[in-house]
């Protein structure tokens, strides 16, 4: 038996809001199961993004974060930034391996590095 993962889910205060932001950061397909209650994306590949309004935002730093790559790191930061998202960290391994740390209108860490 497999695991094979389907679905990323973030807890939020307005998943309408935060699904429809991340539907523009992606380029995926929004699909409002349970307006105002629980939102789906589908991404272009990979899994499906899914939010889910909870009564309180999530305190502090975000445990389980979604890695993407993009062909670009510094323009795709740069379109992300003008959506909204805030830049909060850079990392790199060398020449190797660059990322940004970046959170999504809500506080959500996510990560983006250059393309491989």
């Amino acid at each position: 038996m497999t695991l094979s993962p389907e679905m990323i889910t973030f807890d939020c205060t307005d998943p309408d809001r935060l699904a429809q932001w991340w539907t523009e950061a992606t380029g995926g397909t929004l699909n409002a199961e349970m307006p105002g209650e629980f939102v789906m994306v589908a991404l272009p590949s990979g899994p499906r993004l899914g939010f889910q309004r909870v009564p309180d935002p999530t305190a502090g730093k975000n445990r389980v974060h979604v890695d993407f790559s993009a062909p670009d790191l510094e323009a795709e930061v740069t379109r992300l930034i003008e959506l909204g998202a805030t830049e909060t960290g850079r990392h790199d391994i060398g020449d190797a391996f660059r990322w940004v740390v970046l959170a999504d209108p809500d506080g959500n860490a996510f990560c983006v590095s250059g393309g491989h």
